[in-house]
């Protein structure tokens, strides 16, 4: 009887050194003639044993192919060009970036060149070309940290000819993307660069990531400065720096009527009366009213808010300044108060979330009629009330 092999037929690295290394080149070279990738993948491992310029060329001709290519890409051949592009992405980043961090980086600038071409000519209704992108730029601007400033002038002249994408990309790479990197960008950035929105746009994500606030403010129009979302983003900014008068004003610059925060008919003409805040303005009114100490007007607009809209946040909120017991109290005021609200859908989002399922079962069952309207919410507070209050949950159930 034959001696059994120690040779597992398992398919993993450690069985398929066994073949040996020229068994193991004819099967590749056999599997590449029929897959473009997988051969385009074997000549750029080849090259990077050869080196960094050799790896360098290798990339750039099929980067030089893809830009000049014109052909319409169908959603079945996506997935294949959207691997193609993150195999080269990753010979860059790990690979030419050990050798040559600075052509490394020029080359990737090139792999981010392509992508409005490609957009033009690829179907991708799902958006796994952009998403592609997107998971790429905290590689990009990480080795970007590392390049001098020759190397970085690729990425900045890039950066002025898409600002829009790289807008998206800045966002994109998050904590990635240093605050001295940003800086060193806006510096190389021309003043040319803030003319144009999508400019302006681009130099303001640089300026966040850079922590350079008064840059940042600069950029914001006094059109956009009297939307009650951006007055309220400035003056938790300038809150966060201490600087609570500006803080003020940019708040007050929203309550002036303006195409951005004027209610309108639906004819499209504005409407008379107060101009539409948003609950984060209302949020940064409070916030502003604790930092110039006025800390009880903050605490009755917090309750205020409360009793609008039964908001489980602005609840928290309010009981977390509040001494020991004091909260206890003012929670079972709330609780009382969202028993008789008009809302009952509100009351009972807020008393099921929060959780308070004792009296969220006694308010359906204070208020039948409205607890057996249909609702896309009944059948799971149905089902989270059958334990403990059956009677509840069969109302719910209608």
């Amino acid at each position: 009887m034959a001696r059994q092999s120690r040779i597992s037929t398992r398919l993993s690295a450690a069985s398929l050194v066994h073949l040996g290394a020229p068994r193991l080149a004819d099967l590749l070279i056999e599997a590449g003639a029929g897959n473009a990738n997988l051969k385009r993948r074997l000549r750029l491992e080849l090259a990077a044993e050869v080196g960094a310029d050799a790896l360098a060329l290798e990339i750039d001709k099929r980067l030089s192919a893809l830009a000049a290519a014109r052909t319409r890409v169908s959603w079945r051949k996506r997935g294949e060009l959207i691997d193609d592009l993150n195999v080269h992405r990753l010979m860059i980043v790990e690979r030419l970036a050990r050798e040559a961090p600075g052509e490394a980086l020029a080359v990737l600038v090139r792999w981010f060149d392509l992508y409005p071409g490609l957009v033009a000519r690829v179907k991708d209704t799902k958006g796994e070309l952009a998403a592609a992108f997107e998971a790429a730029a905290p590689d990009l601007f990480t080795l970007a940290e590392a390049t001098n400033d020759g190397s970085f002038r690729d990425l900045a002249d890039a950066l002025a000819r898409h600002p829009q994408d790289y807008s998206r990309w800045i966002a994109a790479a998050g904590e990635a993307l240093a605050p001295d990197t940003a800086r060193r960008m806006i510096d190389h950035l021309e003043v040319s660069a803030t003319k144009s929105p999508a400019g302006r746009n681009l130099v303001r994500r640089l300026a966040d990531r850079a922590q350079d606030l008064d840059l940042w403010l600069s950029l914001v129009t006094p059109e956009q400065a009297a939307s009650p979302d951006i007055a309220a983003d400035i003056a938790r900014r300038l809150l966060g720096a201490g600087r609570t008068a500006e803080a003020r004003a940019a708040l007050e610059a929203a309550l002036s009527p303006s195409p951005l925060n004027r209610r309108w008919t639906l004819g499209g003409k504005p409407k008379d009366g107060a101009p539409r805040l948003t609950t984060a303005w209302e949020a940064a009114s409070i916030d502003l009213l604790d930092a110039e100490g006025s800390r009880q007007e903050a605490q009755d607009l917090r309750w205020s808010l409360f009793e609008r809209d039964l908001s489980a946040s602005v609840l928290r909120d309010f009981l977390s300044r509040l001494p020991d017991f004091d909260d206890v109290e003012a929670l079972d005021r709330a609780f009382a108060y969202a028993a008789k609200h008009p809302d009952f859908e509100a009351a009972m989002r807020l008393l099921m979330d929060w959780p308070a399922h004792r009296e969220a079962a006694a308010l359906v069952l204070s208020r039948p009629r409205e607890a057996r309207q249909t609702r896309a919410m009944s059948g799971d507070w149905a089902s989270r009330l059958v334990q403990r209050f059956p009677e509840a949950s069969e109302i719910l159930s209608g």
